[in-house]
């Protein structure tokens, strides 16, 4: 019986190569964005979860208050993980680390690597990065030893055993011997590298403060990390009081956060920026209506197609077919067309998957599809669209009475019916609201590349600055400036672009002294002209100001939201006296200018004179034959610096990278809202098809009666039409309340653009009317004799 109706339903396909073809494309469009959409998110939510015990580790995050203003990072200080490891015996284990950009050599090959991290001994029995070569115990004990990965070993010996073997890393070109070789850490993993160096050769000692690396605590059992972080919090109010001598309001205290709930939950990046649990929540939502969109397609022709087959059902009937076994026919169907699709989808999900790397910037490997899980949420998917799909036709046609069919009492058209408009509007309105979607996410996007920053980024050369070369800073500085096309030269402790040195200062006022937590950047002479940041009162820093003796009063310079903050206006606050880690005089105050994502509001910020502490070079480039401009760079470098390459990077990329999540997010958005539009128009063009056939006769009659080609298709047209102006008036309201909390997730955004709305509006409705006007014009220019003949 099974195989009568496979070819069964085979030679009816065959038969309507149109119906079957549009929802087997419907169908593979659909499953193949749920299977892409579906890897992505697996990959999302699979992160750090390789390690073995990672339901076990818990990163450090530390909270201080200062002056009353509350401060959250992802940083601690050196003395955090092993004086918790010692106190806390929930505490098993701890890391510490640093990840940076260092010189490595090998003979004559010298490059430059920006993924060299610094970690405790620990590195390897807490987290798992299998060692290929090496002992895990032993491999970073002591200061002299470094970990390659296999890609990194490969780049420097070839097909050698590394193990052994020297290179010289670091500016000062220290001498490392390699213990060990580990397999490239998983793409989807927070902590990523090259090169593993101990911690201890670069930090020593035991400190609260600097507060600059990440911290791991591997526990004893992870359901206790909200006691032991519990307890971390009141032991360190008893330290800030004792130990610390914080007082007041102020405090210093870490939290945990559980590894594998980092990345997508945590709004402290580390290593690299987190990613968004409502990006994965987005992104599967848009994965399930596109999959909606194409069931309703297949219903919606399916029901539609109900009257063709009244005589095959009723012949069925007539010769004892029962309802289950019509019903089980019809879903049979379904279930053979999902089947097909699902094919189709899964080739074109492996063709289509390096787009949606790029896209997105993850590397998922289709392999992953083939894991247990991911086989069996394709299995499911399989069943829930062909019951989903299937389900509804088939109680259609399976109920039709004999005696009605054999009366020609069954009548179905195919765009009435309250169903199939109601699942016409569904379509539309999900379409709409990602149109809406997609155009307000393109515009935030683009006010964030526009927007005034209060400093120029554009054609600002990044360059490092080692403890090398810190000697012969000044020279390189001058002779990178003689170079035509350059405009000007400076250097700082970061760059503007993310500030991230916190810092206090305290004033005298009336009342006592009041504190404040800035941010601070040490800075070269020239950093404000080279960057553009303008001064609101006071004067620039002028080199006596880097010549000052320790026992001179030191000069600051703050912006404007700090003075705000201490309760001055600009002019008020120049020559006014602060404290941090001694006196100084303000010497000006500076425009406002963005130090840190648009996310966030601007805060107080503190620039500061100090040569000894500047790790960047800015170099402001006129803009004019950038390649010539940038070999003489090359020239003047490499005559000057040895020890190291001329590697750079351009300001303006440094802050896109910033964004870079939402600018994925808005081009994957855009992509599968094109694909949800897409699947709505073919299910409408179907569904018109059908409805042209039905009504062939009532087109011929009103021909014949003189109605124009114009009249008949705007009558076939405006049906369809109305029920787009219905799914506008769902959706808008929906896109205007959920985009506008999207939009509050930035202290700087746009305001809802009522234009974004009506563009969409007009955009479903031409799009209706395109995918409609294919067979309702040649609908309306058939000759009706034809129509006619058989009446």
């Amino acid at each position: 019986m099974l195989k009568n109706y496979f070819l069964f339903a085979l030679r009816r396909l065959q038969r309507n190569v149109r119906y079957a073809s549009i929802n087997t494309f419907s169908l593979a469009i659909g499953i193949c964005s749920c299977i892409l959409i579906g890897l992505y998110i697996q990959y999302e939510t699979g992160y750090d979860r390789f390690h073995t015990d990672s339901d076990r580790i818990a990163r450090i995050t530390m909270e201080y208050a200062i002056g009353g203003v509350t401060n959250e990072v992802a940083l601690s200080a050196t003395k955090a993980g092993p004086q918790f490891s010692r106190t806390f015996p929930g505490v098993t284990d701890y890391v510490r680390t640093w990840k940076g950009t260092e010189v490595v050599k090998h003979g004559s090959d010298t490059r430059e690597e920006d993924n060299v991290l610094y970690a405790d001994s620990s590195l390897f029995t807490v987290f798992t990065f299998p060692l290929i070569k090496g002992n895990p115990e032993t491999a970073l004990n002591s200061t002299d030893k470094v970990v390659l990965t296999e890609s990194a070993a490969r780049r420097y010996f070839g097909n050698e055993d590394p193990v052994d073997k020297v290179l010289q890393i670091g500016s000062t070109a220290k001498s490392y011997r390699v213990s060990g070789v580990a397999e490239d850490p998983p793409p989807n993993s927070q902590i990523r590298f090259d090169f593993v160096l101990p911690f201890h050769a670069r930090y020593g000692g035991e400190e609260w403060f600097p507060a600059n690396y990440i911290t791991y605590l591997r526990l004893h059992d992870g359901r206790q990390m909200g006691e032991v972080s519990q307890k971390i919090d009141t032991y360190m109010r008893e330290v800030s009081a004792n130990e610390l001598e914080i007082t007041g309001g102020d405090y210093l205290t870490y939290q945990l956060e559980p590894l594998e709930e980092v990345h997508l939950h945590s709004s402290l990046d580390g290593f690299e920026p987190n990613g968004s649990i409502s990006s994965v929540y987005i992104l599967g939502s848009i994965a399930l209506l596109i999959m909606l969109i194409a069931c309703i397609n297949y219903t919606n022709l399916a029901t539609a197609q109900a009257t063709r087959r009244t005589g095959e059902i009723g012949i069925r009937k007539a010769l004892g077919a029962r309802k289950g076994q019509l019903f089980g026919q019809m879903l049979g169907e379904s279930a053979f067309l999902t089947f097909t699709a699902m094919l189709l989808a899964t080739g074109s999900a492996y063709l289509l998957l390096p787009l949606l790397n790029s896209l997105t910037g993850a590397q998922i490997a289709f392999a992953s599809l083939w894991q247990p899980i991911p086989l069996a949420a394709l299995l499911l998917l399989f069943v829930v669209v062909s019951l989903c799909s299937g389900a509804y036709p088939a109680f259609i046609l399976s109920n039709f009475k004999l005696v009605d069919i054999l009366k020609s009492k069954v009548r179905l058209t195919a765009s009435g019916g309250f169903g199939r408009q109601s699942l016409i509007v569904f379509q539309f309105a999900i379409s709409i609201f990602l149109i809406i979607a997609t155009i307000i996410i393109s515009q935030q996007l683009s006010f964030i590349q526009s927007k005034d920053l209060g400093y120029d980024k554009e054609h600002v050369l990044v360059l490092p600055v080692d403890r090398t070369m810190r000697p012969q800073y000044d020279a390189l500085k001058d002779a990178m400036a003689l170079n035509p096309g350059v405009t000007g030269v400076s250097g700082a402790y970061e760059t503007p672009t993310y500030i991230q040195w916190g810092d206090a200062i305290s004033v005298e006022q009336q009342g006592g002294n009041k504190e404040l937590s800035v941010n601070a950047i040490p800075v070269d002479m020239d950093f404000l002209h080279t960057m553009d940041i303008a001064i609101v009162a006071g004067s620039d820093f002028t080199e006596a100001d880097y010549q000052r003796p320790d026992s001179a009063m030191n000069v600051f310079m703050l912006n404007e939201a700090a003075v705000a903050a201490l309760g001055w206006t600009p002019q008020e606050a120049v020559g006014e006296i602060i404290d941090k880690n001694g006196r100084g005089e303000i010497k000006a105050v500076v425009r406002d200018f963005h130090f840190s994502s648009l996310h966030q509001s601007i805060g107080p910020l503190m620039i500061f004179p100090d040569k000894g502490l500047v790790n960047e070079m800015l170099v402001k480039l006129s803009g004019d034959d950038l390649p010539a401009t940038l070999d003489r760079l090359e020239n003047t470098w490499n005559q000057r610096v040895t020890h190291r390459p001329f590697e750079y990077h351009f300001l303006d990329e440094e802050y896109d990278d910033m964004y870079r999540a939402e600018q994925r997010m808005g081009q994957v958005v855009g992509a599968f809202s094109a694909i949800a539009v897409l699947l709505a128009c073919l299910g409408l063009f179907a569904l018109s098809a059908f409805t042209t056939v039905q009504r062939t006769k009532e087109i011929g009659i009103r021909k014949v009666l003189g109605a124009s080609v114009a009249s008949i298709t705007a009558l076939l047209s405006t049906e369809f039409v109305r029920l787009v102006l219905v799914a506008m008036v769902i959706a808008m309201p929906l896109a205007w309340y959920g985009l506008r909390e999207w939009l509050t997730d930035f202290a700087y955004r746009i305001d809802l653009p009522v234009w974004a709305f009506g563009v969409a509006g007009v955009l479903a409705v031409i799009l209706a009317i395109i995918a409609v006007s294919f067979q309702t014009v040649r609908a309306a220019m058939s000759d009706p004799v034809k129509a006619l003949k058989s009446e």
